[in-house]
C-alpha cells in the first residue's frame, strides 16, 4: 500500500519518511511489506491510510491538481485537513493513531458490531434501529448512499436489526468484519479521550472549505473543524448529504485519493451525473492525469 507512489515520487516518499519519524516506528515498511495482520490493526490502519492518502494528494498537487473543496469519510477527514493546510501531517498521524487506540479500547472485543443494510431508505433503517435496540444501542453509523447504510452498536442489537431489515425488504443485510462499533454512542469514551488531544492540537483555518462528517456542513475555520472531529467519533458519517452539498456548490468532478475505490462507487450511487476519478496507486494516477489533459 503506497509503495509505488513512494518509489516514483519524491513528495510521496517524504510523506512516509515524515510518518516514520512522527510515530517512532517504520510505518512505511508496514505499508509496503506488511504483515497484513499487523497492518489491519486499527491503530496501524488509521495512520497507514492517512499516509497513503496524503502522499497521493501531494503527488496530485505536483501535477497541478488542487481541490476547490475537500471532504473525507470518517478517518479521511483528517487526510482532507492535512491536504488543505489545517493540520500538520505529523500531528494528524499521532492523532489518528490515538484515535484508533481509543476506539478499539472503548468497547470490549465481541460486544459491538456493525452491519451493512443495502436497498433501504434512511428513515426505514432508522426505524429498524429503534425497534431493534430494546435496552441496547444500535443506530445508523454511515449514511453512505441512498442504497447503502451501515449500522453500529451492541452485537445482539445489530443482529436483531439485520433480521428486521431482511424482513422489511432489504436487498442485503450483513454483519461486517470490523474490530469495533464505530460512529455510535458506544464510542463516547473514545470521543472524550480524543477531545483532550484535539484541544491540544494546532488546527488552522483550511485553505479551501471542508464539508464535515458530523453535520454535512461547509466548514471554513479551524475551530469548526476541531469541533467536527470531536463529534464525528459518535456521530454518523453523513456522506450522502455531504456529496449532495458539494453538488449544489457546483462540484462535478470528485477525486478519491488513497487506497481503494469505495468512495468513487458511492458518488455514482448518490448522483449518476457526477464524475469520479481516483488516485491511489501509479495506474490510477496515470489514468486520472490523462483524463484531465485538455482534449
Amino acid at each position: 500500500m503506497g509503495r509505488e507512489l513512494a518509489e516514483h515520487f519524491f513528495s510521496a516518499r517524504e510523506v512516509f519518511d515524515e510518518a516514520d519519524a512522527a510515530l517512532g516506528f517504520s510505518l512505511s515498511k508496514l505499508c509496503f511489506e506488511g504483515p497484513a495482520e499487523e497492518l489491519q490493526l486499527t491503530t496501524n490502519t488509521q495512520p497507514a491510510i492517512l499516509a497513503v492518502s496524503v502522499a497521493a494528494a501531494r503527488v496530485l498537487k505536483e501535477k497541478g491538481v488542487q481541490p476547490d473543496f475537500v471532504a473525507g469519510h470518517s478517518l479521511g477527514e483528517y487526510s482532507a485537513l492535512v491536504t488543505v493546510g489545517a493540520l500538520r501531517l505529523q500531528d494528524a498521524l499521532r492523532l489518528v493513531r490515538k484515535r484508533g487506540e481509543y476506539m478499539q479500547e472503548a468497547v470490549p472485543v465481541g460486544e459491538g458490531a456493525m452491519a451493512a443494510l443495502l436497498g433501504l431508505e434512511a428513515d426505514v433503517a432508522d426505524e429498524i434501529c429503534r425497534e431493534a435496540a430494546s435496552d441496547e444501542v444500535v443506530s445508523p453509523a454511515n449514511l453512505n448512499s441512498p442504497a447503502q447504510i451501515v449500522i453500529a452498536g451492541h452485537r445482539a442489537a445489530v443482529e436483531r436489526a439485520v433480521e428486521l431489515a431482511k424482513a422489511r425488504g432489504a436487498k442485503r443485510a450483513v454483519l461486517l468484519n470490523v474490530s469495533a462499533p464505530f460512529h455510535c454512542s458506544l464510542m463516547k469514551p473514545a470521543a472524550d479521550r480524543l477531545a483532550v488531544d484535539l484541544d491540544e492540537a494546532s488546527i488552522l483555518d483550511p485553505q479551501v472549505p471542508l464539508v464535515n462528517n458530523a453535520d454535512a456542513a461547509i466548514v471554513r475555520t479551524g475551530e469548526a473543524a476541531r469541533d467536527g472531529l470531536k463529534r464525528q467519533v459518535t456521530s454518523p458519517v453523513r456522506w450522502t448529504d455531504s456529496m449532495r452539498i458539494l453538488r449544489k456548490e457546483g462540484v462535478d468532478l470528485f477525486i478519491e485519493v488513497g487506497p481503494g475505490k469505495v468512495l468513487s462507487g458511492l458518488i455514482r450511487q448518490i448522483d449518476r451525473e457526477a464524475r469520479a476519478l481516483r488516485a491511489g496507486d501509479l495506474a490510477s494516477l496515470e489514468v486520472l492525469v490523462g483524463a484531465l489533459q485538455p482534449q
